[in-house]
């Protein structure tokens, strides 16, 4: 009878572990976050691990300024705990995105807190020319800058033609990145407090990456003569990297690549190109190179190689992480500045 009541009790033991085990499981499992674009997506793997499962809208090699959401994106939105998003009116498709997948989770801005650059188009390529553009950009600068990025002029084709009066491209910047890392992190132990500890480690070490990238990436673009630090791109996404590492930028497109350069632009880019020898353009892995390869063409420019903007490479190419992508784009400049 003794050995009865024990094997009862067992079984009981049992029943109840088995029972109370598929609540266990539900909580070990990872948060469902959906990230913007590429860049953003990658931070998130980082400071995350295998505690998130995260969903990429805009995956590598895409151009988030012309993106065309899906139903799948609808989907994954929908049954997305977070959402981290650049802001600074960069995804100009997304609240129409929000309001179709019907989203109640928690909506981050990675831009939070930065202090962004304020772009005023037109006026880096040709500083004497009076800026033939002026009451566009007066109308879009009074729109506000953060978190509504439905509200910058896009079409009905989803296509953001203009980003208001700041620039969004804040990810070229690491010192500012590491803001990027701060927000996500935050944003993730929030949606999973058990697992904080974890994410500020990640956070921790990942910072360590991004200041020590920042310093080589210094001494990188240090060793360039003073007059061969003026880069030509296909659109204006390096005035963060330019202001860091004190290098010039000029582009015939503006902030968007879904903007298009008006041949007296381009005229006077070529005149500048020529006045100044500038000898380099590098085209862009979101943007259609046969601009730049004109312009190339017509100033006797070499084209440096090819910068990643604002999407990463896949796996095989060279640029697949975020951190790896500065690298490339820092080597590759100075590669073509310096010969």
């Amino acid at each position: 009878m003794k050995l009865h009541r024990t094997l009862l009790r067992s079984a009981t033991a049992v029943v109840a572990l088995a029972l109370a085990a598929p609540v266990v499981a539900q909580s070990n499992q990872p948060t469902p976050v959906v990230a913007t674009f590429s860049i953003i997506g990658d931070m998130v793997e980082r400071i995350g691990g295998d505690h998130v499962n995260v969903t990429t809208l805009v995956g590598p090699d895409g151009d988030t300024h012309v993106y065309k959401p899906t139903p799948a994106d609808a989907r994954a939105v929908s049954e997305a705990e977070v959402l981290i998003v650049n802001g600074l009116e960069f995804e100009g498709w997304l609240d129409r995105l929000i309001d179709a997948s019907d989203f109640d989770g928690a909506r981050v801005v990675a831009t939070q807190g930065i202090e962004p650059m304020a772009f005023k188009e037109g006026e880096e390529h040709h500083e004497d020319e009076e800026h033939h553009e002026g009451e566009e950009h007066a109308e879009n600068e009074a729109h506000e800058d953060g978190e509504h990025e439905g509200e910058d002029h896009a079409d009905d084709e989803g296509h953001g033609h203009h980003h208001g009066a700041f620039d969004p491209h804040a990810w070229q910047s690491l010192s500012l990145a590491v803001t990027y890392v701060d927000n996500i992190t935050a944003a993730l132990a929030q949606a999973d407090p058990a697992n904080a500890t974890d994410f500020y480690q990640n956070r921790a070490a990942y910072v360590a990456e991004i200041e020590a990238l920042d310093a080589e990436i210094h001494q990188i673009v240090a060793s360039l003569p003073a007059d061969r630090r003026t880069v030509v791109t296909s659109h204006d996404a390096f005035q963060y990297f330019g202001r860091d590492y004190g290098l010039t930028f000029l582009a015939p497109q503006g902030l968007s690549t879904d903007s298009e350069a008006s041949a007296q632009d381009v005229a006077l880019l070529i005149e500048q190109m020529r006045a100044e020898g500038i000898a380099a353009a590098f085209v862009e892995n979101v943007a259609d190179p046969r601009l730049l390869e004109q312009i190339a063409n017509e100033t006797g420019a070499t084209i440096g190689g090819t910068l990643y903007p604002g999407a990463l490479s896949d796996q095989d190419g060279p640029a697949p992480t975020y951190l790896e992508m500065m690298r490339h784009n820092a080597t590759t400049l100075a590669q073509a500045l310096g010969s």
